[in-house]
């Protein structure tokens, strides 16, 4: 997994910001090559990417429940 925190020459392709209450919103998004990327509205120069497999493991864990304690 990788955290940038500067631009890139990547051009990525957003989704529409996904925003739970009090405007915090994410957003996830696909490049050319097919890395995924996921970031906040807050932060729009700073994101997670790795593959689309790590993203679909990641959010297979989180609705089985792996990231409760974190609610």
């Amino acid at each position: 997994m990788d955290v940038t925190t500067t631009p890139h020459a990547v051009d990525i392709d957003w989704n529409e910001a996904f925003c739970s209450e009090g405007a915090n919103c994410f957003r996830f998004g696909l490049d050319d090559s097919g890395r995924a990327y996921i970031g906040s509205t807050l932060a729009p120069d700073e994101y997670v990417s790795d593959s689309v497999e790590a993203l679909r493991a990641l959010i297979s864990a989180v609705k089985a429940g792996a990231a409760d304690h974190l609610l």
